[in-house]
């Protein structure tokens, strides 16, 4: 709408300039034909009236006064040439430091001659203004041409460009309102005509698998806007039973997977079980004398192996529960100290950027990541190496505290990367594989997050950010 606003104003400025412009030259060429008739109609009459005879050679006297009179009455200069060009009277008493020349150009003369009316017009500029000439013949009674008539005319536009120039003006306010008067209309219709697709846009943001989505409903929408929220909300239909399928698939295959674990952590203990009963019952001897010993190293091996079906189900009953959210205002710093005192190895550093680093957690789920990552990073340090190092920091990184646990163990490949964080993963020969994901859950819990970058062979980085607050005011 603005642009077809200024493609029509400037249109319409150049076609009113070219009409001021046509209408100038029609007006100025009208007016010096008028004049020229007029002119011509004088001089024939002083032609008939006059006692000299009517030839070339007393074309000076005829007109020796009434050129005057006629100049005068017609408000008009004029000049009389000879049929050779030569300029026999003027109305002008100076000439000198006029455009008229006291000879004419043989290509006036020529054209003159050939021209089908006899007449002949010459365009020009004359100290800035535009000049027009005429040139006719004079005739004599008998319709003799003996001379040559000039009239000089000067074109004076000042009225007609200050005409233009108020028009313009008007032109250009009226022009300027109707600009203004079309960006606002621009504007509202746009908004009125985008509203829907806002809608439309804010609520597809808004969509999100995990969890109910509403459908869009709007009063007398368009018609192709109708048909796009008809098919939203149908993709809304078919999406809300596709997530309920989707959850209700990824739940029965976790619970399978998880059956699955379960089983295979748990028939690992049962076997030497069975195989240290069946023994026993094989070489049970109430009679011999070392009875005593063998049933304590029997009652041994069972206990060992319940030990393990226990820490089993402790473990799934740990990575199943979901942290709870009793959070409370404490210090990073204090409390992962606080983590690392059960560890005894002395190759495990801390540092802390400051002395106080406030974040709302749960500080047992806090410490349960600050042990799980480094019991891994422990692990991850063959028995056999030089010098094994492990470090552990916390910092401030923006609006987040950072927990950082390296270690210079045999790292983590490439292959196994996007695995580390699967519940039933694990690069070791013992453990389940529980620790790194009951991890990622505690974190994530808790509005964090956690990566790390790994060099086979050189070591591992895990870091844990979580949402830190400002400083208490009293740390106990």
């Amino acid at each position: 709408m603005i642009l077809l606003v200024l493609i029509a104003s400037v249109l319409i400025l150049g076609v009113t300039i070219y009409q001021f412009r046509e209408i100038n030259r029609d007006y100025h060429e009208n007016r010096m034909e008028r004049k020229e008739e007029q002119i011509r109609q004088s001089i024939d009459l002083t032609i008939q009236k006059t006692t000299y005879p009517v030839t070339t050679q007393y074309l000076g006297l005829i007109f020796k006064e009434e050129i005057y009179e006629i100049a005068v009455v017609q408000n008009m200069n004029f000049n009389i040439y000879s049929l050779e060009g030569e300029l026999i009277k003027s109305s002008r008493p100076k000439i000198e430091n006029d455009p008229i020349s006291l000879c004419l150009d043989p290509e006036i003369l020529n054209q003159l001659e050939t021209s089908v009316d006899k007449r002949y017009v010459e365009r020009n500029k004359a100290a800035g203004d535009q000049y027009q000439a005429s040139y006719t013949y004079i005739a004599d009674r008998h319709f003799k041409p003996i001379g040559i008539l000039n009239l000089p005319y000067f074109e004076d536009n000042s009225f007609n460009d200050k005409e233009l120039n108020e028009f313009l003006a008007r032109l250009g306010g009226v022009y300027f309102l109707m600009f203004l008067l079309a960006i606002g209309l621009a504007y509202f219709i746009s908004k009125y005509i985008t509203r829907s697709l806002e809608a439309i846009s804010d609520m597809m943001e808004r969509t999100d698998l995990t969890r109910r989505n509403e459908k869009i409903h709007l009063e007398k929408p368009g018609e192709e806007i109708e048909k796009l929220i008809s098919s939203y909300n149908a993709m809304i239909d078919e999406l809300s039973i596709s997530a309920a399928k989707l959850a209700k698939s990824e739940r029965e295959q976790a619970w399978r997977e998880m059956a699955k674990q379960v089983a295979h952590e748990i028939k690992n203990p049962l076997t030497p079980m069975r195989l240290s009963v069946q023994s026993f019952q094989l070489k049970f001897d109430p009679k011999d004398p070392n009875i005593t010993e063998k049933v304590a190293e029997y009652s041994k091996t069972l206990i060992q192996q319940i030990d393990t079906m226990s820490s089993i189900a402790s473990a799934f009953s740990s990575f199943a529960e979901m942290p709870a959210q009793q959070n409370e205002t404490l210090n990073v710093v204090k409390i992962v100290k606080l983590a690392l005192d059960i560890f005894n190895e002395d190759y495990i550093h801390f540092i802390a950027e400051e002395e106080e680093i406030i974040a709302k957690l749960d500080r047992t789920q806090l410490i349960r990541v600050v042990t799980n990552l480094v019991k891994n990073a422990i692990q991850a340090i063959p028995d056999e190496h030089d010098s094994p190092r492990i470090l552990v920091s916390v910092a401030i990184d923006g609006d987040m505290v950072k927990i950082s646990v390296a270690d210079n163990g045999i790292g983590i490949e490439k292959d196994f990367e996007d695995k580390i964080f699967e519940p039933k993963f694990t690069t070791k020969t013992s453990g389940m594989g529980l620790g790194l994901g009951m991890v990622k859950n505690i974190v994530e819990t808790y509005k964090g997050s956690i990566n790390f970058t790994s060099q086979p062979g050189k070591g591992t980085v895990f870091c844990v950010k979580f949402p830190r607050v400002g400083r208490m005011k009293t740390i106990k």
